[in-house]
């Protein structure tokens, strides 16, 4: 008997009417029919939690809990389908978006397909975990004799982590009920208007896995399945309670599962009259905008606190659980009116040792019982043990949670209460702070609220039930990455106007790892360029985020532009992608690749190896360059702020500037370079000079001196050129790019020697002995001796004539991270 014939026989048992599906064209109905008539049509407050029936025998419940989640597992694929069709003409009409002629405008487009990517990834992840389970279970080959040892693992078949994963983000729902409605009308207004909006949004078809068996859908009707399918959770997770014993490893979590699906309805049913307002004992009515899970660092300690966002003020709560069969609660905390609320925030500075060294032992512990729970084998044993771990895993991330943020966001009220918010992730952040000021803007002074009735309220209109936490995932998704993620960041364009800029990267997944990494800050460009290379350890990560931040002296950082990317599996490998990805203002281009490979539990964090007195080439292969960093970035600065400074490279700065810009470099790369913009010129330039004077071996090999020696004597101008340039050539990669690049740097420098009285040859002069030196006299040393003054004027002669050769090539200040496949621009 297939699959399909066994959820019949259960559905006819239950005396619930089937209606079979016709294999003839016909298209799918859309009924009329609102979003609160929708959801109050099943009113979760009536459905109680199921009693185990005890009419059945164990493996006759067995039995028909395996129907059930058969069943399940068909439903999520049909949905899962029809969420695939509806996103088909997403990247048409994103691509018609940019034209002259679009078909739907861009924020059409994101009022239309609101939160429905996100959705399919929710369905998707839960429909993968099913069906391994599934499969995994009861495998297609199992043959008849093996029917008492497939009735024992009925009863070790668990799933209830799955549903309640799934439903602890139900919350997702909540966006697009709200916004349902908009996107509804938008359709409605673009199809009466655009005759190639009608003939697409009329015949949306599916071939329902087969060629014979069609659908032909209409968006609209599209748009209403997501209403139609949160409706159906509860009733789903019902039926599977009913046909699991009470004392299965899975009933306690599809008992939360169901309460989260009832908790969920209530709030929306109860706001889908009233838009979610509130009404208070004194009169005014105010509307949830956001909420969710912060750090409240407010009074010194670290708290992790609910925030809610209303359209007037935020209110912070304390979330107290209740005992079993009882609502939770909340504790007011604190509160304040949106009106004057002034917004201050920062990224995150470097941690302090012993914060380093507590986060590193909470990791540590967390990947020791994430591995735990993946070595576990079946058997009641297990689930002990598994409940457990996941207990104490679930105390750990929570510790995390709280210990680990440091960006800040500050409020400070008129009246003079300031609170300060912690966040893990700066694109959270900024998601708060941008929904925070846009309320702030038009808001005026409310009469106060009753906050007895406002805490009260939060049960029913919270859509984030719980913190972020990954306990709850209890084996390997498909979907995710497991190894090592590499991502360049080339330059960013699009800039209004000259900006100091930086580039934030995220990656999600298990918390063994500090996934977070930020560019160095570039000089004032209207085309910043990095070329910086950020590498991380990543273990279920599924999504990257990008942030792209200006600097301004004296004012607060500002967000620019952010976006979320899609970590697919199969489009990554070992070979650099370079990409082009549009956040809002700018566009920002990078490259990626990936290194799958089993990983190594968290190491504590390693100290950046130094730069200074290390081998060119091998600060070069650190950062994956060829121009190291700190080069590139006193160039830059000395460009920006040096070129008419008089002695420029021959008046140096203070040895303590020089000694601390040096240990910054030596220590941090980010710090470093903010500290480079407050310098004195003189001592960004002394710390260029200082860092070619320490490297082991010069930048121009000292096997190359003499050759050098013998080309600067040839008389015949081209063929001394020529010669030289032979030489440059056969230098390492690192070596010849950096000298080039500083050799045309100087160039620009000669080029306002009216003003700074630095000529090409007063150049040759200072950077002479630091960038060419003689091979040490010693033992097996074949080459004539060379006196000091001899090798002075060498090392001025050699670098002068580089200076003045016109055809030297153009440096190449970073190694090559692209493909052999053409660019891709990914619109997200």
């Amino acid at each position: 008997m297939d699959v399909y014939q066994e959820a019949l026989l259960y559905l006819e048992e239950r005396n619930i009417p089937v209606e079979t599906e016709s294999d003839v064209l016909e298209e799918d109905v859309f009924h009329e029919e609102s979003v609160s008539c929708l959801l109050s049509s099943l009113n979760p407050e009536s459905i109680e939690l199921p009693d185990t029936p005890n009419s059945f025998s164990l493996e006759e419940m067995l039995e028909r809990r395996l129907v059930v989640l058969r069943s399940i597992l068909e439903s999520e694929e049909v949905y899962l389908r029809e969420l695939d069709i509806l996103l088909t003409p997403v990247k048409a009409l994103r691509a018609s978006a940019g034209t002259s002629q679009p078909v739907l405008s861009s924020q059409q487009l994101q009022t239309v397909f609101y939160q429905v990517p996100e959705l399919k990834d929710l369905h998707q992840s839960f429909y993968s975990g099913l069906k391994a389970r599934l499969n995994a279970h009861s495998p297609p080959e199992a043959a008849p004799d093996d029917e008492v040892e497939m009735k024992f693992r009925d009863s070790e078949l668990i799933v209830g982590d799955l549903f309640l994963k799934m439903v602890s983000q139900i919350g997702l729902y909540g966006g697009f009920i709200e916004n349902y409605e908009k996107a509804v009308e938008v359709v409605r207004q673009c199809t009466h208007s655009d005759q190639r909006f009608r003939t697409l949004a009329e015949s949306m078809m599916s071939n329902n896995g087969t060629d014979k068996a069609r659908t032909i859908y209409t968006l609209e009707a599209l748009l209403y399945k997501p209403l139609d399918r949160v409706t159906k959770t509860t009733l789903v997770l019902l039926d599977l309670l009913k046909t699991t014993p009470s004392e299965h490893g899975d009933y306690a979590a599809l008992q939360e599962a169901l309460r989260l699906s009832r908790s969920f309805l209530s709030g929306v049913n109860e706001s889908s009259q009233s838009k979610r307002d509130v009404t208070l004992s004194r009169g005014p009515r105010r509307q949830l905008m956001r909420d969710g899970f912060v750090v409240d660092a407010s009074e010194g300690t670290r708290s992790l606190r609910h925030l809610f966002l209303y359209t007037d003020l935020l209110l912070c709560t304390r979330l107290k659980h209740a005992v079993r069969g009882k609502q939770d609660q909340y504790r007011f905390c604190w509160y304040l009116p949106l009106a004057g609320l002034r917004l201050r925030w920062s990224a995150g500075q470097e941690q302090i040792s012993d914060t380093n060294i507590r986060l590193h032992t909470i990791r540590s512990k967390i990947y020791l019982l994430r591995q735990q729970l993946l070595q576990h084998s079946g058997g009641s044993k297990f689930l002990t043990l598994a409940a457990r771990s996941k207990k104490k895993l679930e105390q750990m991330e929570l510790m995390l949670l709280t210990h680990s943020p440091h960006h800040r966001l500050e409020l400070h009220s008129p009246s003079g209460k300031s609170h300060t918010l912690l966040f893990s992730s700066l694109y959270e952040l900024e998601e708060w702070r941008e929904a925070i000021h846009k309320l702030t803007a038009d808001n005026v002074e409310t009469v106060p609220p009753d906050l007895l009735t406002l805490t009260g309220a939060c049960v029913k209109l919270r859509m984030t039930r719980q913190p972020t936490l990954h306990s709850a995932d209890a084996g390997e998704d498909e979907e995710s990455l497991c190894g090592t993620l590499d991502v360049v960041i080339h330059s960013a364009f699009g800039l209004q106007e000259p900006t100091c800029v930086y580039v934030c990267v995220e990656v999600d997944g298990y918390e063994f790892y500090n996934n977070q990494a930020q560019t160095h800050s570039s000089i004032q460009s209207l085309n910043p360029q990095w070329d910086q290379e950020l590498s991380f350890q990543v273990d279920g990560a599924q999504s990257l985020k990008l942030l792209c931040v200006s600097q301004s002296d004296g004012q607060d950082d500002a967000v620019l532009g952010k976006t979320t990317v899609k970590l697919d599996p199969a489009a990554l490998s070992r070979r650099w992608r370079r990409q082009t990805l549009p956040l809002q203002q700018v566009e920002v281009m990078l490259s990626l690749r990936f290194s799958p490979h089993p990983l190594r539990p968290p190491g504590s964090a390693l100290q950046q190896p130094p730069v200074f007195g290390a081998a060119l080439e091998a600060v070069a292969r650190q950062e994956g360059v060829l121009v190291p960093h700190v080069v590139r970035c006193c160039v830059e600065e000395v460009e920006r702020r040096g070129m008419e400074e008089v002695g420029i490279y021959r008046v140096s700065g203070t040895a303590s500037d020089i000694g601390a810009l040096k240990a910054a470099f030596n220590s941090n790369l980010r710090e470093a370079v903010s500290q480079l913009r407050g310098a004195e010129v003189n001592a960004v330039s002394g710390v260029l000079k200082l860092y070619f004077r320490e490297l082991p071996e010069p930048l121009i090999p000292t096997e190359l001196f003499h050759p050098l020696t013998e080309a600067v004597e040839i008389q015949d101008l081209d063929s001394r050129l020529a010669s030289m340039l032979s030489l440059l050539q056969s230098c390492p990669d690192a070596n010849r790019h950096s000298f080039l690049y500083l050799l045309q740097h100087l160039r620009r420098v000669s080029e306002r020697q009216h003003v700074n009285k630095m000529s090409l040859l007063n150049l040759a002069t200072v950077f002479g002995p630091s960038l060419l030196r003689p091979p040490v006299a010693g033992p097996g040393h074949g080459g004539p001796t060379v006196d000091i003054s001899q090798e002075v004027v060498v090392q001025v002669q050699v670098v002068f004539s580089y200076l003045q050769c016109d055809g030297l090539p153009e440096a190449r200040i970073s190694a090559l991270h692209d493909s052999d496949s053409e660019d891709e621009t990914t619109h997200m």
